[in-house]
């Protein structure tokens, strides 16, 4: 009796995850910009010599590691969410490559005063979600607060990049910056794991009892997917970072 009222409440959380996905992300028809290439700054913050900085780097760390870095910037997202419309952006230009989903996006929107960093699914074991708030924190939010914008973006790019360098065991000899960023440890909190794996437990015995949740939770993919729509391969003069990958909705965001 005990083991059949866990089972209900289980079932119940599973399909409150599911409607609370549905409602944040399809409550509103968000409209994006058409992506320019590998820095797009909507918001006109950055300079072009930062620019070229970004993009430089951006285009060494695609051609080595494979991984597409991609930085956005808005002047407003109206009274969307902030962390929705950068997982829904991502999702539309499908940075990185379709299968391997190795793709970070840079997203800022200025009037809001908000940054995330979103992850694709084939970089969130290099670049857990603790690990990019850290970023965050130490390296691009302090810029961010005295309205140093193109700095704390271009720090919070270092750090991606090096990281992903770093674990792909290549080098970047591209241009660099005064301000390059300190380096930056991983720090994975056993919580988090511990958390994951009650998690898929707890899935897991979901669908066991009641396999017909499945068609559900993979309409919505789980509380923090995305699908890839985009397939923007040719832009940005050959910058080949857009071929529909897909993120899992993984990083970190901060106000400022």
């Amino acid at each position: 009796m005990v083991m059949k009222k866990i089972y209900t409440l289980l079932i119940c959380i599973a399909a409150v995850l599911v409607l609370s996905h549905f409602e944040a992300h399809g409550s509103k028809n968000l409209s994006f910009p058409k992506p320019l290439g590998v820095v797009n700054d909507f918001a006109s913050i950055i300079s072009e010599t930062e620019k070229q900085v970004m993009e430089s780097l951006c285009r060494e760390v695609l051609q080595k590691t494979g991984t597409a870095i991609v930085i956005a910037t808005v002047e407003t997202i109206g009274d969307s969410d902030y962390e929705t419309y950068a997982n829904e952006l991502y999702a539309d230009w499908g940075i990185g490559k379709k299968g391997e989903d190795k793709g970070v996006l840079i997203f800022l929107t200025k009037k809001e005063r908000k940054i995330r960093i979103e992850t694709g699914y084939g970089v969130e074991g290099i670049l857990p979600d603790g690990l990019v708030g850290q970023i965050l924190d130490d390296q691009v939010v302090p810029f961010l607060k005295r309205e140093e914008y193109e700095k704390g973006i271009l720090n919070g790019t270092f750090a991606i990049a090096h990281i992903i360098a770093q674990d792909a065991g290549v080098k970047l000899t591209g241009e660099t910056s005064s301000y390059v960023p300190r380096p930056v440890t991983r720090k994975v909190g056993v919580g988090s794991q511990i958390f994951s794996l009650l998690f898929f437990i707890i899935l897991f015995l979901i669908l066991i009892r009641n396999p017909l949740l499945l068609p559900f939770l993979l309409l919505g993919s789980g509380a923090r997917g995305g699908f890839g729509r985009g397939s923007f391969g040719g832009f940005g003069g050959g910058f080949g970072g857009f071929g529909g990958g897909l993120s899992g909705g993984g990083g970190a965001g901060r106000g400022f």
